[in-house]
């Protein structure tokens, strides 16, 4: 029997299309196996958001081929940057094509080679209509649309992923329903921008939210990364939606600049003010609330006065976590041809913001210590112990809990990136 490894890089949303593959693969007759060594033929489901990660793609497909396995290649790259896939692949996918992943395997075992990357035009097929492998654990993420409606001028996910297209709310709720009945307690809803979610086919991320929660039983759920431009066209409605206790106190919103000039060059169609007033709503009517955000440091025409102002907006707003980005031009995009900035300044600037957010986020996560949470048990944690998460999606460490258990918890000790925890009897 023909032995297949998927392995997945990149968002939650590639995680989700990784299961559907296997689960085509196993229906098709295919063998699925744990590790690249013990299989015939390795699956790179690729991820192309930033050129090191591009890079890490192209080292891992060689390092494969180099070790004489037959590998296909799926995901954003395929679409972003072909050009840089060995030629000695055995099949290359598109993200419209994952449901063809067997019938690449069938193709290559006769000796061919399946290309299929149709844009989204061409085949727009409904994810939520494939199989999934179901595994052991307690998130299960659950694709509520693909493609977003922006137009960022440093993007190429959107070549990759295309237009808006929502999933019926019918079919999502289905899939929850689905997932909880198997023993899941963590939904994680996932998509390129969950906040522009069921604007192409009448409905809004709130409302689907308000779905899901009435379903019976004890969970959460996890909303993914939305955009300020979307999120603050349903933001009465998206602040009540997270009144629910199923819902975790844990906001995404990428600002991405503090400066209006830089954000304007990007493409991003909201303003600082905006960003912040968002904020300031959620915060004020969502206890705790967990605020993470993107930023992009190096992008073109940043002047120092411009990154100053995105200092001066994380020291006002004080996010829980930032993720920093060195901005790095993608093949295709309109950014890609203006003059960048010198290595050595985007490096300072990435490492004065680094410091800057550690210190942010350590003095917010000591105001835990002493603390009673809720936390939903996970499992084994890599940093020792078994790994949890709060109320508000924050990450904590405990001696001792049972996966998918909900615990009360005191904090004993809190670090810029993690908490530490005792259980309570």
């Amino acid at each position: 029997m023909v032995r297949v490894h998927v392995e997945s890089y990149g968002c939650t949303r590639n995680k989700a299309d990784g299961e559907m593959m296997e689960a085509i693969l196993l229906r098709a007759g295919y063998e699925l196996v744990e590790t690249p060594e013990s299989a015939d033929y390795v699956v790179v489901n690729t991820c192309a958001v930033k050129d090191p990660t591009e890079k890490h793609m192209k080292e891992r497909i060689k390092e494969l081929l180099d070790s004489g396995k037959r590998v296909i290649v799926t995901g954003c790259l395929t679409h972003v940057n072909p050009d840089v896939i060995d030629p000695r692949v055995s099949g290359i996918l598109g993200v419209k094509s994952i449901d063809r992943i067997a019938e690449a395997v069938e193709i290559a075992e006769g000796g061919g080679k399946l290309v299929s990357v149709e844009g989204w035009r061409e085949r727009n097929i409904d994810k939520l209509e494939l199989p999934r492998l179901w595994k052991s654990g307690v998130a299960f993420v659950v694709p509520i649309s693909e493609g977003c409606l922006n137009g960022c001028t440093y993007c190429a996910t959107r070549f990759a992923r295309g237009v808006l297209k929502s999933y019926k709310p019918e079919l999502i709720v289905k899939w929850v329903k689905e997932a909880l009945s198997r023993g899941y307690k963590e939904i994680q809803l996932s998509s390129e921008d969950t906040g522009c979610y069921g604007f192409d086919i009448g409905t809004n991320l709130a409302k689907l939210l308000d779905e899901i929660t009435a379903i019976e039983g004890e969970f959460r759920v996890r909303v993914g990364m939305m955009n300020p431009n979307h999120a603050i066209k349903i933001l009465d409605e998206l602040v009540e939606a997270y009144q629910s206790e199923k819902v975790y106190k844990f906001l995404h919103l990428p600002v991405q600049s503090g400066d209006n000039d830089v954000l304007k060059r990007m493409g991003r169609t909201y303003t600082v003010e905006e960003f912040e007033e968002i904020v300031q709503i959620f915060r004020k009517k969502v206890r705790d609330l967990n605020l993470n955000t993107d930023i992009i440091v190096g992008f073109p025409g940043e002047t120092d006065e411009a990154f100053e102002n995105t200092v001066e907006l994380v020291k006002r707003v004080r996010p829980d976590k930032i993720n920093v980005s060195r901005y790095s031009p993608r093949p295709g995009t309109i950014a890609a041809r203006w003059k960048q900035l010198p290595g050595w300044k985007v490096k300072e600037r990435s490492r004065e913001l680094h410091r800057l957010r550690l210190g942010i986020a350590y003095e917010i996560n000591q105001s835990y210590v002493g603390k009673e949470v809720e936390v939903l048990v996970h499992g084994s944690g890599k940093k020792g112990g078994v790994e949890g998460r709060t109320f508000n999606y924050k990450d904590i460490i405990l001696d001792s809990g049972e996966p998918g258990e909900f615990v009360r918890v005191r904090v004993d000790w809190a670090g810029s990136t993690y908490l530490r925890g005792t259980l309570l009897q």
